[in-house]
């Protein structure tokens, strides 16, 4: 159940607030189906498919959204509306014009809706009450932005800011790379981006591949810097620091494995025990991190 990516965000630490409370909270907003009329259809579900929103392990909390999203193409739209006026303009012996074509593929589009296919996806969060974090598994920040807006409309005055840190992503990972020397607890793996800062923004981006020193002071030179680093932390978890201080392709490695051999549990055991190892590693891990950064910027100045 290992997050692929973590958007990180603050809260008070500790917050007061347990999983029954969080729960109540969160009932007004469970999913529901999109109806016959509906492009889209959020709410939160159960993590664990047992009726409860919140899923609670040594006081860290797991939620998740559901997100229905039906799928009616323009391009279908079109077709079938430039039929439609093919029609109309046979019947009325000219062609419909842009207030009528616009009445008619707004018509479609109602006609068509109800027999849309639809997806549906799932984000989930994680809330570490304890230590004041709280982490969504989303690639992007918009689909980060998702979750938090329905967050916010479930939790009044939910007292959640940014992660503030003292030095730029963007300028330590570049001194790491231009001094060959990761902080203390991480190595350098071999995915690097560097991207130039004026109106070029011109890219150069090494995949499985290690930089030689020479190479990193010639793009620095050229005014580069860098925006993506490929990193392991403690030999236990690798992930991908960026810019905007998220997290990506974060991947347990095989000494976390080995040492959560969970094979005789159940499936609610074993889950229960992957949480624990997870919000426990990546606890400290998003600390060490931040610590690497210069430390985190007080919550009042950050204001």
């Amino acid at each position: 159940m290992w997050f692929k990516n973590l958007q990180i965000y603050r809260l008070p630490a500790p917050w007061a607030m347990n999983a029954d409370q969080l729960e109540a909270l969160l009932a007004p907003q469970t999913f529901a189906q999109c109806t016959s009329v509906d492009m889209q259809s959020q709410g939160w579900i159960s993590p664990r498919g047992n009726g409860m929103l919140v899923h609670s392990v040594n006081k860290q909390m797991l939620l998740q959204l559901g997100t229905e999203k039906k799928l009616l193409p323009a391009t279908v739209i079109n077709q079938v509306s430039k039929m439609r006026a093919t029609e109309i303009e046979e019947q009325q012996g000219f062609a419909p014009g842009r207030k009528q074509m616009k009445e008619i593929k707004e018509q479609v589009a109602d006609e068509l809706l109800p027999r849309a296919f639809s997806i549906f996806r799932t984000t989930s969060v994680w809330i570490d009450p304890v230590n004041g974090w709280l982490v969504v598994d989303a690639a992007s920040s918009g689909k980060a932005d998702e979750v938090l807006k329905l967050l916010l409309k479930s939790v009044d005055k939910l007292p959640l800011e940014g992660l503030h840190v003292k030095q730029s992503p963007v300028i330590a990972m570049t001194e790491w790379l231009v001094a060959d020397e990761a902080p203390g607890g991480f190595t350098v793996d071999q995915d690097t981006e560097l991207r130039a800062t004026g109106e070029s923004k011109a890219t150069v981006r090494y995949v499985r591949h290690s930089m030689e020193a020479d190479d990193v002071k010639r793009h620095v030179s050229a005014g580069k810097q860098c925006t993506r680093l490929a990193m392991t932390w403690s030999d236990k978890i690798s992930f991908v620091l960026t810019e905007a201080l998220a997290i990506k392709r974060v991947t347990a490695l095989d000494v976390l494995k080995e040492s959560n051999d969970s094979t005789s549990r159940d499936d609610n055991e074993r889950f229960d025990t992957d949480m624990a190892l997870m919000t426990g590693e990546l606890n400290r891990m998003m600390a060490d991190i931040v610590e690497a950064l210069g430390g985190e910027v007080p919550r009042k100045l950050a204001a």
